[in-house]
């Protein structure tokens, strides 16, 4: 409650500043003639939420003029025959002459513009193509006589190029003109790459540049819930050819498909991602980048492409997510699988029985143990309730009688175990959903996979966890801390399955014997960031952390220990975190799931606006 009334209270000081303290004080009073006091705190809300758009577009300018500076001209000694192919289909003239201008405007000169019309009926967009194909030698087009759609007209213009590597063009879309150059560059550090990526954003009629995507790298399960490449794309020519290319059938997301039949052919080592916009998403009226809900037919297309992707095993099933042009990729479960769920305690009657009970009472899953330690509890309640769990067949009680060690008594009750998985649950925790435990056990189970964590919410169902990125604050962050429970996040995130590079505690799932592979949690690390420290020793074993929405918890933080208050702990606070910084400083300063455009400030992935060395 204190914290939905901070938040509150946040907003407010925001709107009296913006606005000013008549404005704002009048549109309340009003509001609460009308709804009362919920009227109140909705018009805060959307006020707020209306004002933030305003002052994002404000920031992402101020981060162009900082970021977007002349580029340093260096002489390539690897200069690839790059080939941009763009279907077009009556595209807007206007539009199409920006296209074709952002590829004449390219820094790096050796490309050739392959375009394909797919029997366009308007006379101007076939008057347009013939003056750009007639007066440059680099621009290839070729003429329809059927209209097929995307896929046949994105496999008509890849006939025409003779490229090294192949770049993804829509016929409205620009390309910033330093797009190739970056390509390139990359290329002469690292030649062996087969897929490239860049960061977007979107422009509207008037080219205003607006919602960048500043992405992660790398990440496998994040691509299975939704297409985060989208633009730039650039894919190896040698490795397109043994693909099946732009097939009929997938079209709204014959690019996904395209992606998803490229990754049987190359390695995780051979994708990199450029952090920099290099590619302009044109948003208007009908376009899939203003609405994701314009063209419905592309999440089943995505579907559909998924499916193909899995077909070699038909016990993994795909269906939509939980947002339009989202999907949810299901593991089967193996056999039934021993959980072993760990949760020291001290104390804190009503948080445990509440845990436990939630867990008895709320899991689907049932081969599970509870194993619950014990760490000098001396409230009589406390005491009873122990001495009744000891009584119950899935259910061990352990005594650990040393002083509070956060790892070192996870590592005491993991020995305790017989289970083939371990999850690690904090006594202040409450299941919300039955299927918690089952949607996490099917992607622990995985053989790449390494710990799996939930979405854990406050008391007052906003966001507590939703995955950790390193470099917050210092050390690590949660990410999206505050969101309600209802917002998407930064590009869905909140509402799908992705690679983190680390996930907290107070609920994670793990293989028992990956818990041993790296020795446990780390016991020098007594309270903070043990998590973080384990989580990026299984990262360092070659697994991939991940988390899911689909598992949802309510995490009361901290409230069988306190607060970090008092000098003592201050200084072991101080003394992990300098544990930390020295063991994973490469780690620290750039998360792989994360993004550098983004802040390390707070957790809700607003820009970055300080220059970087």
């Amino acid at each position: 409650m204190i914290i939905k009334i901070f938040r509150i209270l946040y907003k407010v000081f925001f709107l009296v500043k913006e606005n000013g303290t008549l404005i704002t004080i009048t549109s309340a009073y009003q509001r609460y003639r009308i709804n009362g006091r919920k009227g109140v705190t909705k018009g805060i809300n959307n006020a707020y939420k209306e004002l933030i758009k305003v002052d994002e577009k404000k920031l992402y300018t101020q981060w162009i003029k900082q970021n977007e500076r002349m580029i340093e001209k260096i002489h390539f000694e690897y200069q690839p025959l790059i080939s941009i192919i763009m279907p077009t289909y009556n595209t807007n003239t206007k539009w199409l002459k920006q296209a074709i201008n952002s590829v004449l405007n390219q820094n790096y000169l050796n490309w050739e513009l392959c375009i394909a019309d797919d029997a366009s009926t308007s006379k101007e967009t076939i008057e347009t193509l013939k003056s750009y194909d007639k007066k440059y030698e680099k621009v290839k087009v070729i003429y329809r006589d059927q209209n097929g759609h995307i896929s046949a007209a994105s496999s008509s213009a890849l006939s025409l190029a003779s490229g090294d590597y192949i770049v993804l063009f829509d016929h409205d879309d620009m390309l910033a003109s330093f797009a190739l150059y970056e390509v390139v560059k990359l290329l002469n550090n690292n030649d062996n790459l087969k897929l490239i990526y860049s960061d977007e954003d979107k422009i509207d009629e008037e080219n205003n540049r607006f919602s960048p995507h500043f992405k992660s790298d790398w990440n496998k399960d994040m691509f299975l819930s939704q297409n985060y490449i989208s633009h730039l794309t650039v894919i190896h020519k040698d490795i397109l050819d043994k693909t099946e290319g732009f097939r009929v059938g997938f079209e709204g997301s014959q690019d996904y498909d395209l992606l998803l039949q490229v990754l049987k052919y190359i390695e995780p080592s051979e994708i990199a991602h450029i952090p920099k916009i290099l590619y302009h998403w044109r948003a208007i009226e009908g376009s899939t980048a203003q609405d994701g809900n314009a063209k419905l037919y592309t999440t089943s297309a995505g579907i559909k492409a998924l499916k193909s992707h899995f077909s070699e095993n038909k016990e993994i099933t795909v269906e939509q997510g939980l947002l339009p042009n989202t999907y949810k990729v299901n593991y089967p479960i193996k056999g039934s699988p021993k959980v072993s769920i760990v949760i020291p305690t001290r104390n804190s009657y009503n948080l445990l029985f509440n845990s436990i009970s939630s867990i008895l009472n709320q899991t689907a899953y049932k081969n599970y143990e509870l194993i619950v330690i014990d760490n000098q509890s001396t409230d009589e309640d406390t005491l009873a309730y122990l001495d009744e769990l000891r009584k119950m067949n899935n259910i061990h009680v352990f005594s650990y009688d040393k002083p509070f060690n956060y790892a070192a008594i996870n590592n005491f009750a993991v020995s305790k175990t017989t289970g083939e998985f371990i999850l690690l649950l904090n006594n202040d925790t409450e299941v919300m959903d039955p299927f918690w435990l089952t949607e996490m056990l099917q992607h622990a189970q995985r053989e790449e996979i390494g710990i799996v964590g939930a979405k854990l919410y406050y008391e007052d169902r906003s966001i507590q966890h939703a995955g950790v990125v390193l470099g917050i604050g210092g050390i690590a962050g949660h990410a999206h801390k505050y969101f309600s429970q209802d917002d998407h996040g930064y590009f869905s995130r909140l509402k799908i399955i992705q690679n983190y590079s680390a996930v907290t505690g107070a609920c994670m799932l793990v293989k028992k014997s990956i818990y041993l592979e790296v020795g446990g949690l780390e016991e020098q690390l007594k309270v903070a960031f043990n998590d973080i420290d384990f989580c990026l020793k299984v990262l360092k074993g070659g697994y991939r952390n991940l988390w899911t929405p689909y598992a949802e918890l309510i995490h009361y933080e901290s409230k069988s220990r306190g607060l970090e208050d008092t000098p003592e702990k201050k200084q072991r606070f101080e003394e992990e975190q300098r544990f930390m910084k020295k063991r994973w400083e490469k780690e620290l300063l750039g998360d792989r799931c994360y993004n550098p455009n983004l802040t390390l400030e707070s957790e809700n992935f607003t820009l970055r606006i300080e220059e970087r060395s």
